[in-house]
């Protein structure tokens, strides 16, 4: 088990003083079996006036801001400190009877999971694509298929950066074989989707080494991955931007169906269009076990 320091900052900058009004945080990584956040602070500047906590229906950590005081700059500093177990697929704890693909959930799996199974697209191009991984006997093996479908993207897809807001349509990211984490994600949720089997967008924290190629590099782009409900073992860590099924490198903030409902931050300001000069993040993540710092970043 490693020990964490994650350190993320995000500036608002205007070209005077403006209003704020509510701002929304997704930025407290969540307590699971393989992750327990130990400190948790956040100061903010100009400070709220209000501050509010709560745990929304998956589990994610979520705070609320409210504001009085204009200023020039808006300012989130949070510190979050964490015991982290790294871990990997382990098919012996796999149900045997969900072991070969396909499979059907239980009942009462299948109740709880059904916002997880929600088709993400009607084209028949991405059941198409999803089959692919397939046994042509009829029988896949049920690790074997999401380990060479997580693979199968980072190998044959571009990972591309992109700072715009929202996700491309799965069929587009498969058109062009090319997307952000964000894109690469969703692609993957649908076409695990359409096989029938319960999938669900994560956003949260990667270690970045100095050498590592899987996504941008030090003080690259955010991430965001993807879970797959398996009987035994339940949700399990698939990153198809770096082709690794596993938490080994991942701290999850939030996991949800959809994206729109894990956005790190939002908020609303008040004063001229003109007056916004921009924003600028920075994630450092410092594991006492690697005794080195790392760079990451929330859910791109």
């Amino acid at each position: 088990m490693s020990a964490i320091t994650i350190r993320h900052t995000t500036t608002y900058k205007y070209k005077r003083a403006v209003a704020f009004g509510r701002h929304r945080m997704m930025l407290r990584p969540r307590d699971d079996a393989d992750q327990t956040v130990r400190e948790a602070d956040i100061k903010i500047t100009p400070a709220p006036t209000e501050m509010a906590w709560t745990v929304d229906r998956f589990g994610n950590h979520v705070a609320e801001a409210e504001f009085e005081a204009r200023a020039s700059e808006l300012r989130f500093e949070s510190t979050i400190r964490l015991n982290h177990a790294p871990a990997d697929l382990c098919e012996a704890t796999i149900e045997d009877f969900a072991r070969v693909f396909p499979f059907v959930y239980p009942a009462q799996q299948r109740v709880e999971l059904e916002q997880f199974m929600a088709p993400r697209s009607a084209d028949p191009q991405i059941g198409q694509w999803a089959a692919t991984f397939l046994s042509k006997n009829g029988a896949t093996n049920t690790g074997e298929l999401l380990r060479h479908m997580t693979r199968s993207i980072r190998t044959t897809f571009k990972h591309a950066a992109r700072q715009e807001k929202g996700i491309q349509n799965p069929l587009q990211t498969l058109t062009i074989r090319s997307g952000s984490c964000r894109d690469h994600a969703m692609l993957m949720i649908a076409a695990l989707r359409s096989l029938g089997m319960a999938a669900r967008f994560v956003s949260g924290y990667l270690h970045l080494e100095e050498n590592d190629d899987n996504v941008s590099g030090p003080g690259g782009n955010t991430h965001a991955w993807v879970q797959a409900f398996l009987p035994g073992p339940g949700w399990v860590d698939l990153d198809p931007s770096c082709g690794v099924v596993g938490n080994q490198r991942h701290i999850r903030v939030a996991v949800v169906p959809e994206p729109d409902e894990a956005v790190p931050l939002q908020g609303t300001w008040i004063g001229e269009e003109s007056d916004h000069l921009g924003m600028s993040v920075t994630v450092k993540v410092k594991s006492e076990a690697e005794g080195g710092t790392l760079v990451a970043g929330i859910g791109s």
